[in-house]
């Protein structure tokens, strides 16, 4: 499914009118200077997200493996249905923040990568935000071993948090898209995991890396090499969009209009790869007047349409899928 944002709610309908006008005219010129756009839909965002409903309690910093930055935080659901009341299981989200490989935090300032946990919660899911290892010490495949490891805890402490196994759904943005999909479909990764990296309902891929290159005109080629390794003529056997016919598990794309160079193209590869291999095409959407910032930024903010779109594909998937 291809669909275009016409929401009620507009792109950047929570900013004020200067706000709203300050990120439009950023798009087109979002790849001149990443990091400072970035750092520009971060201010802007933070205040709206810091006053916004949020889950009434987190859970920070459970560590599902050894290292300092395999930690994940738990936000509990807001209680909105007489069923949830009764103690029955619930449906969980991991979310896999970016940061180009090199740097990155599950919460940028307090408020940022939270509040995509945050608005999941506000809908009756366990949300779980992931920190990993960065490419410095965890070069490839270390992104998608994390991964691997943060499914397996879910699953061990899935009593414990109400979380019904079988509706667990992985998020991943940018790099965390790279870990996530690459956890789910390579198959030398799977085949090493204990079958950890399939036991999730559903992938949503939001402006995943999902091919790696280090072609000067991409903002982050250094970022690439350094998670990928020096010899360019493996990467693409490391890159989630070679194996997209190797997995079966249902799977959202979406991406910004104005996305870190390429990462658009590599989506709609990716698209087109697992409608050739499936025969039905997967859910996929493109946020318009948006970057590759502002697409996960604005969730928690009052702008819902790409949430409800993921909602929407979320029912989708069979119970036995």
């Amino acid at each position: 499914m291809v669909s275009d944002s016409n929401a009620a709610m507009g792109p950047f309908g929570a900013l004020s009118s200067e706000q709203q006008r300050e990120m439009l005219d950023l798009g087109p010129r979002w790849n001149d200077d990443i990091i400072a756009h970035r750092k520009a839909v971060i201010d802007c965002y933070t205040p709206i997200l810091a006053a916004a409903e949020k889950s009434p309690h987190v859970e920070r910093d459970l560590a599902y493996g050894v290292n300092a930055r395999q930690v994940l935080d738990v936000f509990e659901p807001v209680v909105a249905s007489q069923a949830d009341r009764a103690g029955e299981l619930r449906p969980a989200v991991l979310f896999i923040h970016g940061g180009a490989f090199v740097r990155g935090n599950k919460s940028v300032n307090g408020e940022v990568y939270d509040n995509v946990c945050h608005w999941f919660a506000r809908q009756g899911f366990v949300a779980i935000n992931v920190e990993y290892r960065l490419a410095d010490e965890a070069p490839w495949p270390g992104g998608a071993h994390d991964v691997a490891q943060a499914i397996a805890w879910v699953h061990a402490h899935a009593a414990q948090w109400r979380i019904d196994p079988s509706r667990l759904f992985l998020i991943g943005h940018s790099a965390g898209g790279t870990h996530a999909a690459s956890c789910l479909f390579d198959p030398v990764l799977t085949q090493t995991h204990d079958n950890s990296c399939r036991d999730v309902a559903g992938l949503v891929l939001i402006s995943a890396r999902l091919f790696a290159d280090v072609d000067p005109r991409n903002p982050n080629a250094g970022p690439v090499r350094t998670y990928f390794g020096a010899d360019e003529s493996r990467y693409a056997e490391r890159s989630p969009l070679t194996h997209a016919a190797h997995s079966a598990v249902p799977t959202m794309i979406a991406i910004a209009e104005y996305e870190n160079r390429f990462l658009d193209d590599y989506g709609a590869a990716f698209f087109q790869r697992l409608l050739r291999q499936r025969g039905i095409a997967p859910r996929f959407v493109q946020m318009r007047g948006h970057n590759h910032t502002s697409i996960v930024a604005h969730f928690n903010s009052g702008e819902e349409w790409l949430g409800r779109e993921i909602l929407a594909f979320m029912a989708s998937v069979p119970r036995d899928a």
